[in-house]
């Protein structure tokens, strides 16, 4: 297998908005369900919130500057939707665009090509709630109405940056915004109702075909329209029919209620019943699967580890030990015959183990799944635990042990066959990691969290040879990359 990677390859990292801009009261920007979220007592690891994040808002520049120091030909960013359109309706607040505005510019001016996310899970807080006099009811992505809130906004911000930026992503992870934030709780907005977890998952759904179509309605046809899907790799304990069924159900659960409708045009075949105890699916309307299957120009993949789970014993009482964080609540609607296991091998400091073959069998599954449709990896990262030496620097060996493992998945993969474009690292830089607040780092840049001084790892430093040269080379004994 050769180690090197076609010209052209898309060397990229990525960032959400919540996790890294702060300035979450400037410009008219409101809460989103994660404001409310953190400052809700218990919800995050020692209260943290990001308020100030790592301040990229006012740091943008210096930002940029440092992504095309390390080589990247690509940047995969989020929009804070509550910062372009507070309510989640009505005209776009322009001092809210002309930040994104500004970023693209520097980004194309550094020769870095944007990728821009729509929705990394920060809904509008009015979008959940409703509006404080009534006039606009609420109820977050269970509701119907969400949906088409968001073909409106994408389209809003399609035709200010369109001319702009070529690589769109409508949703990233729709999995979490609808089982973390709606069934077990542990993402916002909090709830912990399966129903509407189910409900949540189709109109994310619909949102992702709505505004595809909304954008392609006012973008030029050059532009690139994808999804940022976090399909889970998902093993049996053994061969046995019944782990088998454990295997194929949370499959379906995972995977096939976001790749049916939006690859296949069907929700899967068993779905339907293996939830009937817990929902009819009375929301799914005539004509909304047909809206859901747009045609795409590529398919965005996350990746951070494997899966591993069996039927359950007696006496099992949910599916809970699958890695999502804790929580009474299951993440898995009508699943609770499944039992998860760890799987074998090292871990991150995430607790989640580290298997790069999983990687290379999910690239090979969607080249399956979606003939003919190129893939990008839009994250895929580690967390360790990173501190600086009495130099200042910040030597991580077991992340660059983690990258080119990875990477060297992707690349098998391609000669296997996998039409794979780009690969995006998670994260640019240390950042405020959800329910974990800054006790977790994925960053390839480590941020100082007092003075916000950006210091990059020697894996940046790896990572900056490999998007030069498209080459991996061997893992370093020493710090002195």
């Amino acid at each position: 297998m050769s180690d090197r990677f076609p010209p052209g390859f898309l060397w990229g990292a990525a960032t959400s908005a919540y996790q890294i801009e702060g300035a979450v009261r400037k410009d008219g920007r409101t809460p989103s369900i994660w404001d409310t979220f953190s400052h809700t007592p218990g919800r995050t690891a020692d209260g943290d919130t990001g308020d100030v994040a790592v301040d990229h808002y006012h740091r943008m520049r210096e930002d940029v500057a440092l992504m095309a120091d390390l080589g990247l030909t690509s940047y995969r960013f989020s929009v804070s939707w509550s910062r372009v359109q507070p309510t989640g309706r009505g005209p776009a607040v322009q001092v809210g665009l002309d930040f994104y505005r500004r970023l693209v510019d520097e980004l194309l001016d550094h020769g870095i090509a944007p990728a821009l996310t729509l929705y990394h899970w920060d809904l509008p807080q009015e979008l959940e709630t409703g509006s404080s006099s009534g006039s606009a009811a609420g109820g977050g992505w269970p509701a119907r109405d969400t949906a088409a809130r968001f073909a409106e906004y994408a389209a809003l911000v399609g035709a200010a940056l369109g001319d702009r930026v070529e690589r769109w992503i409508t949703l990233n992870e729709p999995w979490c915004s609808a089982f973390l934030g709606y069934a077990s709780g542990v993402h916002a907005p909090g709830r912990t109702d399966p129903v509407a977890a189910l409900r949540a998952a189709h109109h994310l759904n619909l949102a992702h075909g709505q505004a595809t179509s909304a954008l392609r309605a006012v973008m030029p046809a050059r532009n690139q329209i994808a999804v940022s899907l976090n399909s889970a790799v998902v093993r049996p304990l053994s061969q046995d029919p019944a782990d088998l069924e454990a295997a194929r159900r949370i499959d379906d659960l995972a995977n096939g209620i976001f790749h049916g409708p939006m690859l296949h045009g069907a929700y899967p075949n068993r779905l339907f019943a293996d939830t009937a105890s817990v929902t009819d699916w009375s929301f799914v309307h005539d004509g909304d699967v047909r809206a859901i299957h747009q045609p795409l120009d590529a398919l965005g993949l996350n990746y951070y580890t494997t899966s591993l789970v069996s039927a359950a014993a007696p006496g099992h009482t949910g599916a809970r030990s699958d890695g999502h964080g804790a929580s009474a609540h299951s993440c898995w609607p009508g699943a609770d015959s499944v039992a998860f296991h760890q799987p074998p091998g090292e871990r991150t400091a995430m607790g989640w183990t580290i298997d790069p073959t999983g990687l290379y069998d999910l690239l090979l599954r969607y080249t399956k799944e979606a003939p003919g449709l190129p893939l990008l990896v839009t994250e895929n990262g580690a967390a360790c635990e990173d501190e600086p030496g009495p130099d200042g620097t910040v030597h991580d060996p077991d992340r660059i042990h983690y990258l080119r493992g990875h990477l060297a998945a992707v690349r098998q993969a391609m000669e296997a066959g996998a039409d794979v474009r780009g690969y995006y690292l998670w994260s640019l830089m240390d950042n405020f990691e959800w329910s974990y607040g800054y006790g977790k780092r994925f960053g390839a840049v480590y941020v100082d969290y007092e003075t916000l001084t950006r210091t990059p790892k020697s894996s940046a430093r790896w990572y900056a040879r490999v998007a030069r040269t498209g080459e991996l080379p061997e893992v370093p004994e020493g710090p002195g990359l």
